[in-house]
């Protein structure tokens, strides 16, 4: 691998690492969504893939639901197992923030690796897919959770489980299909993702324990995606792919288009920036209502003139990528600009972590400028399924290895939990 494919997958990962720590302003589905969108935008914005361009929209669409759906799992009282002060605990709460984090990316690069793959005259069966993932997600759920009893977060909810059905159904369906070069992402994807939380709690955990005066969440959220992007990037950079000069049908690109570019924004809108919630997130401040609908105004402004500009600049559905490049910046500028706002720069509240958003978003501009193609001299499209075997268990001793650091890092901290009892 040259220099320059590691700049590439630098960029992708800090760009998916940069959208995922602002997704934890937001949360759930919908910021997880805008925070895949942006990481599969950069993904084709330096693949020097000209057929790619024109799928921009269909393959950040992709990204958005497969890292988005991940957005249903709880994972903070897992989070809170990681904090114990014992072997056992700690290490189940950075082992199955391991299995969350593969769920990630497990179906994101899953479904982008999909989408690449799929030609006119080998064309994923997407209605069999979907069918398939939801019959899996149910099944899984329900045999389980309710019929054993397998239970990863008590009493929260345990939509894990509906993940990894649908996440099985979709590896059954690429082995079925023969589409290996997509199985790769995903599983890269997913060991990239779970190594990135399981990780990411550790360094949150040892900032938490030196008192280091930092949101060391965000580092944690930042973990997730840097590794995740980097898992994904690999898997997409390191594969086969065919060569597919045709153009999406016009429908297919609006509609994805719609998705993208209005729906998850106003979904992120509906659920986080609205004067309701600014009047709830901003407290007891004496200006409250003037702030709120001064920032709530704000958004709205910004998020028509994102969708206005995009739908205008790129209503020829004809792609370059230079379009790529405008679209990516643009989407990730006004998601920084949204997570600076809904956390009160008009209150004059600016926290040093929303800095260091503007910095990578400054550092991916300049390495742009180095990156060349992306694409592995080498790639493959074989299945080494004992070497993925190998690399998760090396992750799982890693994560052992931590675990036990921490615990003689800290006594009991903040937020602790047990999941299995301790004398």
């Amino acid at each position: 691998m040259k220099n320059k494919q590691w700049i590439s997958i630098l960029i992708v990962a800090m760009s998916l690492a940069t959208a995922w720590a602002i997704r934890g302003q937001f949360g759930h589905e919908q910021g997880a969504a805008w925070a895949g969108g942006i990481g599969a935008l950069a993904l084709v914005m330096v693949s020097q893939r000209k057929d790619w361009y024109n799928k921009m929209m269909l393959i950040a669409l992709a990204s958005a639901i497969g890292w988005g759906a991940g957005g249903m799992i709880s994972y903070g009282v897992v989070v809170g197992y990681g904090n114990a002060d014992n072997f056992i605990n700690a290490f189940y709460g950075l082992s199955m923030l391991f299995v969350i984090g593969a769920l990630f990316g497990l179906l994101g690069g899953g479904l982008v690796g999909l989408v690449l793959d799929s030609m006119p005259k080998n064309k994923v069966k997407w209605g069999r897919l979907i069918s398939e993932m939801t019959a899996g997600g149910i099944i899984s759920y329900f045999f389980l959770v309710e019929q054993i009893g397998f239970k990863m977060t008590p009493p929260r909810s345990e939509a894990w489980s509906i993940i990894l059905g649908a996440g099985l159904a979709m590896l059954w369906y690429m082995a079925r299909e023969k589409r290996n070069s997509a199985m790769r992402v995903a599983i890269y994807a997913a060991l990239g993702a779970g190594f990135g939380f399981g990780f990411g709690n550790f360094l949150q955990i040892l900032g938490n324990a030196m008192e280091v005066n930092f949101n060391m969440w965000n580092v944690m959220e930042y973990s997730i995606g840097f590794f995740g992007g980097s898992g994904m990037a690999y898997g997409v950079f390191s594969s086969v792919w065919p060569e597919d000069d045709s153009l999406p049908e016009k429908w297919v690109n609006r509609v994805s288009m719609f998705l993208v570019v209005i729906f998850i924004p106003f979904i992120v809108y509906r659920e986080s920036l609205t004067l309701h919630h600014f009047m709830k997130r901003l407290g007891d401040l004496p200006n409250l209502e003037s702030v709120a609908l001064m920032s709530n105004v704000f958004i709205v402004i910004i998020l028509l003139t994102m969708m206005g500009i995009i739908c205008w600049k790129l209503k020829d559905l004809a792609y370059t990528k230079a379009k790529v490049i405008f679209l990516f910046f643009i989407y990730l500028i006004v998601y920084i600009l949204s997570s600076y706002t809904v956390t009160g720069i008009f209150a004059g509240k600016a926290a040093f972590n929303h800095h260091l958003y503007l910095i990578n978003l400054i550092i991916i501009f300049f390495l742009l400028k180095k990156e060349s193609s992306a694409i592995f001299d080498v790639v493959k499209a074989n299945v080494n399924a004992k070497r993925w075997f190998g690399y998760l268990g090396a992750i799982i001793l890693v994560l052992a290895i931590l675990s036990l650091i921490a615990i003689n890092l800290h006594g009991e901290l903040p937020g602790a939990h047990n999941r299995f009892p301790v004398n």
